[in-house]
């Protein structure tokens, strides 16, 4: 249901619905991963490249590669190239601000149920 409303009032509504549930899925997949994430949180504070997040992270190039393509391939970040290396930063217009956002959200509730407390700060509320 949410989705049909989501289709019938937005910029998206030429979308088939299956599509958009790819594109969702495609999205927070992209998250999942916990390699990504790091990689994300690191060019939070700033622009890298290969090689600095290879080092930063203990990942090998290979990893790093595959998952800056993935990470660029679904816009959450961009890359320049800057004399012989490719420096990659977070993609400030909708990425970084998400971050943001999912962060306070994670402190409110999620990292109490990683802490332990069961159910979040909404716990037995209706």
């Amino acid at each position: 249901m949410i989705i049909k409303h989501i289709l019938a009032h937005s910029h998206i509504s030429k979308v088939k619905e299956g599509d958009l549930y790819r594109a969702y899925k495609l999205f927070f997949n992209t998250f999942a991963s916990e390699q990504r994430l790091k990689i994300l949180n690191l060019l939070r504070k700033r622009e890298m490249n290969v090689s600095e997040i290879q080092k930063a992270t203990g990942f090998e190039q290979s990893v790093v590669s595959h998952n800056l393509k993935r990470l660029k391939s679904c816009g959450f970040i961009t890359q320049e190239p800057k004399g012989k290396y490719r420096y990659y930063t977070l993609n400030e217009n909708t990425i970084k601000p998400m971050l943001t956002l999912i962060d306070g959200h994670m402190k409110e509730h999620c990292l109490l149920i990683v802490r332990g407390f069961k159910g979040g700060k909404n716990a037995g509320k209706t």
